[in-house]
């Protein structure tokens, strides 16, 4: 802040503690040390509903774009998922990219305005997330599944569990699987998607769903 920013005593910023976010006033700047004093509270916008999202790892310029955008729409966790076709190395890569997972987290929690960052999940292999627990639990499915809209009943809890397959799409062993913990499978409509645009168009239909 004081390096790029060049801040200065007087100046006001948005800051959050990971739970709440306040209006606050820059006391001190002087080389590393910025101390600030709070003036008020912001009222938080609470989301209508906990989504966590199980994503099916993909090349990571678009994972990380998946990252991206649903901290943007609202989510509460991300677990990355290992599947059969996920690409070989992938799932081993993606330990040493947690640091940088969680960067991109945390600015688009900035520029979102979130005051909580989404937590971002050690990647597991399916049969392991398939355990996840939630009120709602959908996999999404290019094949002949029923539309995500007309699988959310009318009287909702406030967990849903969203599942994106990886490149290719499900093995037919791996939708078996998932039917058989018990969950939904639903299509985003007749058109074969991206895994992130899934993952953006799902969280959207959700979000908006319980909203209204």
């Amino acid at each position: 802040m004081t390096r790029v920013l060049r801040v200065e005593p007087g100046q006001r910023f948005e800051i959050s503690d990971n739970q709440h976010a306040y209006l606050a006033e820059i006391a001190e700047a002087k080389g590393e040390r910025v101390v600030f004093h709070v003036v008020e509270a912001i009222a938080g916008v609470p989301m209508p509903v906990r989504i966590t999202l199980c994503a099916a790892i993909v090349k990571f310029d678009r994972f990380e774009w998946m990252i991206e955008k649903a901290t943007e729409l609202g989510v509460e966790r991300i677990l990355p998922v290992e599947a059969t076709r996920t690409e070989r190395g992938l799932f081993e890569a993606s330990r040493k990219r947690s640091e940088r997972w969680a960067r991109i987290a945390r600015e688009s929690s900035q520029q979102s305005r979130r005051a909580q960052i989404p937590e971002i999940l050690p990647a597991v292999r399916l049969e392991q997330c398939l355990k996840e627990a939630a009120e709602h639990r959908y996999f999404l499915d290019e094949g002949a599944a029923p539309p995500l809209v007309r699988e959310i009943p009318a009287e909702r809890s406030d967990t849903v569990a969203l599942l994106i397959g990886p490149e290719g799409g499900w093995m037919e062993a791996e939708r078996a699987l998932a039917v058989s913990a018990g969950w939904c499978p639903v299509s985003l409509g007749p058109l074969v998607l991206r895994a992130e645009t899934a993952a953006a168009a799902a969280i959207a239909v959700v979000t908006a769903t319980w909203m209204a």
